[in-house]
């Protein structure tokens, strides 16, 4: 194809273009749509939405039932996506977040000379409960605010309760399930 037919086939295209773009603006002006006082088509909803909400929400089951049949193995495989951040072995060194050998029922700042968020030194006291556990794990920011720990949380509570069932075994002396 020579250069002189492609010089025509591409001001061709452009012209349609130009055209279609005109007759756009063109139709716009000659049209004025008023917008519509209602909807066209009326759907009908049934008065249901209360009853509808409460069949969406979750049942929220306690840590407690959850840990009576946690399965620490399981717990160890899930906890891959924390080993990337943080150590369990004992006397183990801290990575960007501290070891956590005995940190079930330890306080919440367990691990000596590791520098944790504000956040965190404020509940230093508290130990870390199992539902304490079960709170941070489902959303550390939301448990937390101003958490240095940039985990998005653990949505299943199953695999919560595994993940704590498996740091509750990292301990000489494993914490008393909950009652």
């Amino acid at each position: 194809m020579s250069s002189l037919e492609m010089n025509k086939i591409g001001a061709a295209v452009l012209t349609a273009g130009v055209v279609a773009m005109t007759a756009g603006f063109v139709a716009d002006l000659l049209f004025h749509k008023a917008p519509l006082a209602e909807n066209a088509f009326m759907v009908a909803v049934a008065d249901d939405t209360q009853t509808a909400n409460v069949a969406e929400a979750p049942v929220e089951v306690s840590i407690a039932v959850l840990m009576a049949s946690a399965d620490a193995a399981a717990g160890q495989k899930s906890f891959k996506k924390c080993s990337a951040c943080h150590t369990v072995e004992n006397g183990g060194k801290d990575k960007v977040g501290p070891n956590l050998w005995n940190v079930v029922m330890g306080p919440h700042a367990h691990k000596e000379g590791y520098k944790y968020s504000g956040a965190l030194t404020g509940m230093a006291a508290e130990p870390w409960s199992y539902e304490a556990l079960n709170d941070f794990l489902t959303s550390p920011k939301a448990y937390a605010p101003g958490t240095k720990m940039s985990f998005g949380g653990l949505k299943k509570p199953e695999e919560r309760a595994n993940i704590i069932a498996y740091l509750r075994s990292l301990s000489d002396t494993p914490a008393p399930l909950p009652e």
